[in-house]
């Protein structure tokens, strides 16, 4: 849950990346999850939208969020090319299985399940048959 203190010294601005940085960095926040609107969340905190889009601006300036024009803002992908490619493939398959509307636990037992099973053509894997 996000605070602004009208009487600290720290502008509202500050207050407002930091807490979304501390979201973003314990994964309160996954990469992927959609912010609300510039205008929603100003609204939420009782701040100006003015205040919400700079904070907004210097999270996507430092790689944290990043805005697909009218779809709004999301959270990025952090860490190396390889992280970043795992985080997106999490963030597709979470919005499948809601699209599919199974549950977070079941949806997590089907992965859990896929990546205890072994590898295609891997060592102790059955390869595919092919067709000569």
């Amino acid at each position: 849950m996000i605070v602004i203190d009208p009487r600290s010294p720290v502008p509202p601005f500050e207050q407002l990346r930091v807490q979304l940085l501390a979201q973003v960095q314990s994964g309160e926040l996954a990469p992927g999850a959609r912010l609300p609107t510039v205008r929603r969340l100003a609204d939420d905190l009782g701040i100006a939208p003015n205040t919400v889009a700079r904070t907004y601006r210097e999270l996507e300036a430092s790689g944290i969020i990043e805005t697909r024009g009218r779809n709004g803002s999301f959270v990025a992908p952090q860490g190396d090319a390889t992280h970043q490619a795992a985080q997106r493939a999490a963030a597709a398959f979470a919005e499948q299985m809601r699209a599919l509307r199974v549950g977070a636990d079941e949806a997590i037992a089907m992965i859990q399940a896929a990546l205890s099973a072994p590898a295609p053509n891997a060592p102790g894997s059955t390869p595919t048959p092919t067709k000569a």
